[in-house]
């Protein structure tokens, strides 16, 4: 075993705190990953909070995570020591359901093994990024193409992955017409990955502050949704519609702008129901969707996309110390895009 630092929360109510945790030992097909950059999630503040349910604690959490491989096990194959490597939401599934084979390991029909949270292998609650190293099995562990920037590379590997994976499920492409809701860490990617696709973008946002960042990111429109016009304006306009924020907004009347067979898919996760009347989706013929990260496989090909465009995601770079002032600036808005850990500063 191997004891490493790491910052965990002792409870749903205490800040995080500067801790050790145990790794297992490297077996055959294990990586041991030496961790440089982990991103920070608002799906880690929902989870460490308790507010996506009761959780064991300590709690190490982290799903965007970028370093180096240290040490490999007597058959990996896919890694050497010295690759830049990337580890995203998951880290095992059961490899054997239908969607396991089809390279939908997400959507694994056994449960996929999340990077923390969740029972692993040897019976043991797997614990997350924010930490000096990491062991994961070499088929959830990702080439990280040395032309994205390395600080920037990490979130990539949740906010990247969770919006490519619709725009490309859905054709996002050169004709098609498709809106960001919210422009945040998740928002942001799905412009700048929606542009590069050839899609035409428009951002709808609470309001105008960030309509200059949105248009610099790729947006061809911005309209603030507080302003009920903007409903009325694009109504019937679009061919799909990525919702990335996780707060209560009046879904119907998204919905209302849609072009035939247009679907709104929903990539942020409100604690809350959202109602839906189902005459809405009788016009136009509207779908109403969800979408949760993506594969292996595809998780590479939105790596390698984003290297071949130029793509990376606008990063604040924090020391370790400074978590839980990053969580509580999250919280707020406060962050353009995304902030992630120096994890050098933890050791």
């Amino acid at each position: 075993m191997l004891t490493v630092n790491a910052y965990a929360a002792p409870s749903a109510t205490e800040p995080l705190v500067k801790t050790t945790i145990e790794r297992r030992d490297v077996g055959a097909h294990d990586v041991l990953i030496e961790i440089r950059y982990a991103g920070i999630c608002h799906s880690d503040i929902h989870t460490v909070r308790g507010e996506w349910g009761a959780i064991a604690y300590p709690q190490v959490v982290g799903h965007e995570i970028v370093g180096v491989v240290t040490e490999v096990g007597t058959d990996v194959s896919k890694h050497k020591v010295g690759d830049r490597v990337g580890v995203g939401c998951m880290v095992n599934s059961c490899r054997e359901c239908e969607n396991c084979l089809a390279g939908e390991e997400n959507y694994c029909l056994n449960g996929n093994t999340g990077t923390y949270t969740a029972v692993d292998r040897d019976g043991t609650i797997t614990q997350g990024g924010y930490s000096t190293h990491i062991v994961v099995d070499e088929d959830f562990v990702l080439r990280v193409p040395e032309s994205i920037p390395y600080e920037a590379a990490a979130p990539l590997l949740c906010a990247g992955i969770t919006t490519y994976s619709p725009l490309a499920h859905w054709n996002a492409g050169p004709g098609k017409r498709v809106a960001v809701v919210g422009i945040g860490g998740l928002g942001h990617m799905a412009v700048k990955i929606a542009h590069a696709m050839g899609a035409e973008v428009t951002v709808l946002s609470q309001s105008l502050s960030k309509k200059g960042d949105g248009l610099r990111l790729g947006a061809d429109h911005y309209y603030a949704t507080s302003d009920r016009e903007t409903f009325s304006t694009l109504k019937n306009s679009f061919d799909l519609i990525i919702n990335t924020v996780s707060a209560q907004i009046d879904i119907n009347a998204y919905l209302k702008l849609l072009r035939l067979d247009g679907t709104l898919v929903n990539v942020g996760a409100p604690p809350e129901p959202l109602p839906i009347k189902v005459f809405t989706l009788f016009g136009n013929r509207r779908t109403f969707a969800g979408s949760s990260i993506g594969g292996i496989r595809e998780t590479q090909e939105m790596l390698d996309f984003c290297a071949e465009h130029g793509i990376a995601p606008e990063v604040e770079l924090i020391d370790a110390d400074h978590i839980n002032e990053a969580y509580e600036r999250v919280l707020n808005s406060d962050v353009r895009y995304r902030f992630v850990i120096d994890i050098v500063s933890m050791r």
